[in-house]
């Protein structure tokens, strides 16, 4: 019979080399009276009882050895509290902000504009400088100038800063970093009058200066994203077979995703903010009001190509950030 252990009535100590039974040796929070349903996440294997998710072996184990009081119990507890809890107060309440303050702010600030505007005394060469739709096609201009600078800005940055993180290229990147830094270090309106001399008046001319100017933000993300990549995890995906494109493509650059969007994202506002000055080698824009409010020292012309300028580039901002929600791998977001 020693193998076996005995019930023991209340009181009654344990001889010595006497096995305890499977109800001793759970913690006494864990003990369930006959019927008693188990909690949500607890589990049984061999009469102990476990916790999935916040469990600690050793914690179960010196449980097993020397008996664990009530205390210890309270801690487990404490600690799968802390566990469920902290997903929803790591949750960044950004999102809601970025989705519904900023329009709000957009659309009153409009409105108090066209407020402004309507009731404003314009005289007849104000009313020509805003008539025939002259709002509407520089605000068209300042779009395409925005759009199609991003659009190669994106193209050059991203390829190039892969490129600069592979072991052939890495030794070139300082060079490169550094010439991208002066573009953007030359004065927006030096390097533009620059152009103009080289390239001539004309759309051109601004949108090589424009893209001059944003390529840093994106370059440089690009590289310090690729770079900060855990280089275990491209270990394991290389011992697994995967190819260096499929890293690459798999593991690299969703990993970089966060620090690249960004860079995009300050690009945008960068040249929603160059382009103004693109009135000034012919290439249009919102700048052009603004020239023609200050030339012609008319407030109303002035102010509404300013706050158009502004509302552009609060609303490019906007989407950019909403991008960069979306556009985040799934398993990055507990973590922000």
């Amino acid at each position: 019979m020693s193998g076996f252990s005995r019930r023991r009535t209340p009181g009654e100590r344990r001889t010595p080399g006497e096995r305890r039974t499977p109800e001793e040796r759970r913690a006494p929070e864990e003990r369930r009276a006959p019927g008693e349903q188990r909690l949500p996440g607890g589990r049984e294997t061999g009469g102990l009882a476990f916790r999935d998710g916040n469990g600690n072996e050793d914690e179960e184990r010196n449980r097993d050895e020397g008996g664990a009081d009530g205390s210890g119990g309270g801690g487990g507890a404490g600690k799968g509290a802390a566990g469920s809890a902290s997903p929803a107060a790591g949750a960044s309440p950004v999102t809601w902000r970025k989705l519904t303050l900023l329009p709000v702010v957009l659309i009153v600030l409009l409105f108090t504009t066209w407020l402004w505007f309507t009731q404003a005394d314009l005289d007849a060469l104000s009313r020509n400088a805003l008539s025939d739709g002259q709002v509407t096609k520089a605000l068209w201009q300042h779009i395409q100038l925005t759009v199609i600078s991003t659009f190669f800005v994106l193209v050059i940055a991203i390829p190039l800063g892969i490129l600069l993180t592979r072991p052939a290229l890495r030794g070139a990147s300082p060079a490169v970093l550094a010439f991208a830094n002066a573009g953007q270090s030359t004065p927006a309106i030096g390097l533009l009058a620059l152009l103009v001399i080289w390239l001539g008046i004309g759309r051109r001319a601004a949108l090589i200066g424009i893209i001059a100017y944003a390529v840093l933000p994106v370059l440089s993300n690009t590289i310090a994203g690729l770079r900060a990549n855990d280089p275990t995890l491209l270990e394991a995906a290389r011992g697994i077979g995967i190819s260096p494109l499929g890293v690459l493509a798999r593991v690299e650059l969703p990993l970089a995703v966060p620090l690249i969007l960004a860079g995009v994202r300050t690009a945008l506002v960068l040249n929603v903010g160059t382009a103004t000055l693109a009135t000034f080698g012919g290439g249009g824009g919102l700048g052009v009001l603004i020239t023609t409010g200050i030339t012609s020292q008319r407030m109303p012309v002035l102010v509404l190509g300013s706050v158009l300028t502004v509302a552009l580039a609060l609303l490019v901002d906007w989407l950019a950030s909403l991008a960069e929600l979306l556009l985040r791998p799934r398993g990055l977001e507990a973590g922000t």
